[in-house]
């Protein structure tokens, strides 16, 4: 036979589409032509797989070799097709049975030995060729991160000469059992550590039982950030499904997809982060910081200080759950359903309406600071908390708050009322949002009228309600009453001091 196809997976994005290996051997000067759009890597394949196949003792074909991968129009990057391309020589050559590769898809990279080295990133290859009813075969270092996809048969190997020796039937290799890692159960931090802050500690709590953002502003040293990386401590573990999610995008990522099993991500990027960096890019498009919190939290400290741009890009994200790099060759979408919480100083110095040092601020400082957040990303951030300063002796008297694990508890119960609406309160349509608070005539107009007396934006009805639709979640309500929306206007605090009042006071 001078013809063999053998499949194998690209990488674009997160996804992992199919690419088919055709080898062509025919008369002709000896030499191998690759088509289909290889890049360099892909074309220095011709000498890893000739000294390949020849230390592993099979012959190379002296003939006119025409490698083609399909399809044409997509790009083909790295070391993972070196392994089909070997299997898909040796069956054109007739030194295969064709019907060995008929249900093998295949990744791995050769060394000049004959030894297979890993390619990283498999786990989005391992579940298409699960969702296609294929074999897997790897090599050994990548076997673990292929395994995780229950169901899939996976065939690891480390020399060509082992995958030769069981596609002729000769020595089997047995398929790697399913990779079960042990949850990651590292000590979290805990919210009784938090002393005082009564409000900020609701509004948490809120933020977790209906997926909702959430902004501290306040002075030094109140304890912003020490709330926000107690979150993911108050939220439901992942399932299964969403752990595979998180895995493979730390895989893509460069980062160990097992690393954290189980828990939900908790992503903290610098504030001099690049929009690149936070929202994802690149020449060949790769997840920024919003898609590693995929099904987490994404903490941004000192929120003015991070580039207009990169603030503005979230916006979108925030709103739909997705995130699309779009770039003149091809276009890439990646998740990024996170809960953003976010800190912030009120005035350049810290120090505005701290009442344990006096702020050295001009007015003029204090409104530049302030207007870098602008109203649409504000609007879209469901609650937003005031924080002020304790001083040392009122802190010390202070007694450590309810723990995480009881609050999780109440978050659950409140996450289960919610699953019958089929989403968060954060996520919830507005018609679905409408029919699940059913307000009566009289408290619609009340909200309505104090929205307006406040200067709320049209947006903020909406986060107003689903707020107040979580807080009655929270206390196992059947029926949202004035109460409860009067907590969640609460927490539109921000809206006044971003609106210039903070600059006028300190005038």
């Amino acid at each position: 036979m001078s013809l063999a196809v053998v499949r194998s997976r690209a990488l674009l994005g997160l996804h992992a589409p199919l690419v088919q290996v055709e080898v062509h051997i025919s008369n002709g000067l000896p030499g191998l032509a690759i088509v289909g759009l290889p890049e360099t890597a892909v074309k220095e394949s011709r000498e890893r797989v000739r000294s390949a196949l020849l230390n592993a003792g099979a012959e190379y074909p002296t003939r006119r070799i025409t490698l083609n991968l399909a399809p044409a129009d997509l790009p083909k990057e790295g070391g993972r097709f070196d392994l089909p391309i070997a299997l898909a020589i040796l069956v054109a050559s007739n030194q295969l049975p064709p019907e060995s590769v008929e249900r093998l898809e295949c990744l791995g990279e050769l060394a000049l030995d004959g030894r297979l080295r890993g390619v990283g990133a498999v786990l989005p290859a391992a579940l298409a060729a699960h969702r296609a009813g294929a074999i897997l075969l790897v090599a050994s270092e990548d076997a673990e991160e292929a395994a995780l996809v229950e169901g899939l048969e996976v065939i690891a190997a480390d020399h060509l000469l082992e995958v030769v020796a069981h596609l002729h039937g000769r020595e089997r290799l047995l398929p790697r059992p399913a990779t079960t890692p042990a949850l990651d159960l590292a000590e979290m931090p805990d919210l009784c550590d938090v002393r005082g802050q009564h409000q900020a500690r609701r509004a948490l709590e809120i933020a977790a039982a209906g997926g909702h953002n959430l902004l501290f502003a306040g002075p030094p040293g109140t304890g912003k950030s020490m709330l926000a990386a107690r979150l993911p401590g108050l939220l439901p573990p992942l399932d299964q499904q969403r752990r595979l999610e998180v895995a493979m995008i730390r895989s893509r990522c460069g980062l160990a997809p097992l690393g954290e099993w189980g828990r939900r991500p908790f992503r903290s990027p610098h504030h001099g982060a690049s929009p690149g960096a936070l929202i994802g890019g690149g020449s060949q498009p790769m997840p920024g910081e919003i898609t590693l919190a995929h099904h987490g939290v994404l903490f941004l400290d000192e929120l003015p200080e991070f580039e207009r741009r990169a603030l503005e890009g979230l916006r979108e994200p925030i709103e739909c759950g997705t995130v699309s790099i779009a770039r003149v060759a091809r276009q890439a979408i990646f998740p990024a359903e996170f809960q953003l919480v976010a800190a912030m100083n009120p005035c350049p110095c810290g120090h505005l309406g701290d009442p344990r040092r006096a702020c050295r601020c001009s007015a003029a400082q204090i409104q530049r600071y302030q207007a870098r957040l602008s109203g649409p990303l504000l609007d879209r951030i469901d609650l937003q908390v005031e924080m002020t300063a304790l001083a040392a002796d009122e802190l010390a008297r202070q007694r450590p708050g309810e723990a995480s694990a009881s609050v999780r508890e109440r978050v659950v119960a409140a996450r289960r009322c919610q699953a019958s609406r089929g989403a968060l309160n954060a996520r919830l349509g507005s018609r679905e949002l409408e029919a699940a608070c059913a307000l009566s005539d009289a408290e619609r107009a009340w909200l309505a009228h104090a929205l307006e007396r406040l200067g709320h934006s049209t947006r903020t009805y909406h986060r107003v309600l689903r707020v107040a639709l979580t807080i009655a979640d929270l206390q196992a309500s059947a029926r949202l009453t004035r109460e409860h929306l009067m907590e969640a206007l609460g927490y539109r605090q921000l809206d006044r001091l971003l609106r210039g009042d903070g600059a006028k006071a300190q005038r």
